[in-house]
């Protein structure tokens, strides 16, 4: 076993071994310790060994190093220079997960707010920033890739997994992304994170069946309460006070479809790491493999699935150059067909740009801390972001009224996802084997 500034990991179907050395400054333990990860949990449960320094492999318990000091012939000032070190440095790690959230949080919020405004120019053109964000994606994901490979991170083995479940994921994820921004350009800003959180229900729901998950009590409870605070949000009151209100029914429903899509996605990229940990031995596949195949083919099948998904928004396979051209010419907003364009490019730039880095901060706060961290930061931005969308903005200057139904079904909603996120006691999460989302 080598020591790196960079966890190594070996990883079986529900748990993986992480290990650190006193160089790394992206973890909660102290130095030189093993992490046991279960990575079937929500919250991740970890336990601490000493790895003594004077012996490179050999392992022994924290209490017992403090009575070899207590016992030897050594002064107590470094015991207690041990401890204080030990306080210094989580006392740092916890400012580190504080900004890591805030940060998080703040990119959570105007994700959800730019994707809003970024479809406001091209509200005829939503699968043309569909293919813009995904090619993004598409060339951050490879150059990382590229580098861990060289860098001895990503093996040969990994790069030859199947690439059949690459190929459903990017199906999905192209399906999830054109669906979602075609139906969000027609939605009221507020409704949209509303309705987003469908992907809860739809991921508990496909992780049950196709993964054989068993979720605990509070889980269950925590998504029926979301079902119930989207249904009052959006269908509650009278025909006039629906926030949904002259928008039918095909758009909701899209957006719908669009959480379910992603929910799926997600399921069989958990079901990729799962055969890999077997196909690898015991290792545990980088995640840039994942993202970057998933993307590479969720970028090809937006392509394919232009055509169909242009003619259901009345555009012939004839006109189809001439509405990418006009796409392209919106984007940039140059050329003579710009009317209702204003805003572009800054608006879509911006929406792509911090939708790439609100998903790299969430990974590092997952890093950093743990999943129900990550989880309850995205949470706290729901209600910011619906109470910004709802004020009049720079290209939609009416505002949204949210009538007290809408405002009593986002608390419910609120209610359910904090219940999801209690974390559980040790033993009901091995009872449960839960999914980590």
């Amino acid at each position: 076993m080598a020591f790196s500034s960079s966890p190594q990991s070996i990883s079986s179907k529900f748990t993986s071994l992480h290990v650190y050395n006193h160089h790394s400054t992206n973890v909660l333990s102290p130095p030189h310790s093993i992490q046991f990860i279960s990575s079937s949990s929500q919250n991740p449960r970890f336990s601490l060994l000493h790895i003594s320094p004077m012996l490179p492999f050999g392992i022994r318990h924290r209490k017992f190093q403090i009575q070899r000091h207590l016992s030897s012939s050594t002064p107590k000032f470094k015991v207690r220079a041990s401890i204080e070190d030990s306080q210094s440095s989580s006392s740092s790690n916890t400012k580190l997960i504080v900004f890591g959230s805030a940060v998080t949080v703040i990119l959570a919020i105007a994700n959800r707010v730019l994707y809003k405004l970024a479809l406001v120019p091209m509200k005829e053109y939503p699968f043309m920033l569909a293919q813009i964000n995904t090619f993004g994606y598409v060339a951050i994901y490879f150059s990382i890739l590229y580098l861990r490979y060289h860098a001895g991170f990503v093996t040969d083995e990994m790069m030859a997994i199947p690439k059949f479940r690459f190929i459903v994921i990017g199906i999905l994820e192209a399906l999830g992304v054109v669906t979602g921004m075609a139906s969000a350009a027609m939605l009221p800003g507020p409704a949209i994170p509303i309705l987003h959180q469908t992907f809860l229900l739809w991921q508990l729901g496909f992780s049950t069946i196709l993964l054989g998950r068993r979720y605990s009590w509070n889980r269950i409870a925590g998504c029926l309460l979301v079902a119930a605070g989207v249904i009052t949000a959006v269908a509650s009151g009278s025909e006039s006070d629906q926030i949904l209100s002259g928008t039918g029914f095909v758009w909701p429903a899209l957006m719908i479809a669009s959480s379910a899509f992603q929910a799926g996605s997600s399921i069989i990229k958990e079901s990729v790491f799962i055969s890999a940990a077997t196909r690898l031995k015991g290792k545990l596949l980088d995640i840039f493999v994942v993202n970057s195949f998933g993307s590479g083919f969720q970028a090809l099948f937006v392509l394919l699935f232009l055509p169909l998904l242009s003619n259901m928004k009345g555009i012939p396979f004839s006109e189809l150059p001439l509405y990418l051209k006009n796409g392209a010419g919106c984007f940039l907003n140059i050329g003579a067909n710009t009317t209702g364009c204003d805003g572009a490019p800054l608006l879509p730039l911006l929406y792509v740009v911090t939708n790439i880095a609100f998903n790299i901060s969430l990974l590092n706060l997952v890093k950093i801390s743990s999943a129900v961290v990550s989880s309850l930061a995205t949470m706290l931005s729901v209600p910011i972001a619906i109470y910004v969308l709802s004020l009049p903005l720079p290209y939609l200057p009416e505002g949204v009224t949210l009538s007290p139904f809408f405002l009593f079904g986002g608390v419910i909603l609120l209610m359910g996802l904090l219940l999801y996120n209690i974390p559980q006691p040790l033993k009901q999460q091995e009872d449960y084997s839960e999914f980590d989302q």
